[in-house]
């Protein structure tokens, strides 16, 4: 009999294609979204800022439960798989297109920074998580 595997913390298996590819759309986004914060100023610039940020707090946000270093408690794992696919913030993107401004630009460039965050994630080898909580 053999004993159970301990699966521990892991990046992603993406390719190193796929993470090049992702690692150039990283320089574009981040290229984007400073173009944009120094364009319109004002607003832009702390939800720039707080757009990189904000989806790794669902790190911190729901039910905790006992896990391992490396592991995301189960119950945290639903919210952190949502805000890290890319397609949310594209559709953020489509919203804050038709949005008027003042607040269609500042909420624009959030969704840049969101988008963004999720590039480099990938780019560094970093996915979503298993419903245990491990990186895929």
């Amino acid at each position: 009999m053999t004993p159970p595997t301990v699966q521990g913390p892991t990046r992603s298996s993406a390719s190193g294609p796929v993470r090049g590819t992702w690692a150039l759309f990283s320089a574009f986004l981040l290229f984007w979204l400073v173009l944009e914060m120094v364009n319109h100023g004002g607003g832009t610039i702390p939800l720039g800022i707080a757009g990189l940020f904000t989806p790794d707090l669902t790190l911190f946000v729901g039910p905790s439960g006992s896990h391992e270093a490396g592991q995301l408690p189960r119950g945290r794992v639903p919210g952190y798989n949502l805000v890290h696919r890319p397609v949310v913030p594209l559709l953020w993107l489509a919203v804050c297109v038709v949005l008027p401004d003042p607040p269609g630009t500042a909420l624009f460039t959030f969704g840049i920074a969101w988008l963004l965050h999720i590039a480099l994630d990938r780019a560094l080898g970093y996915g979503l998580r298993t419903v245990d909580g491990w990186q895929r």
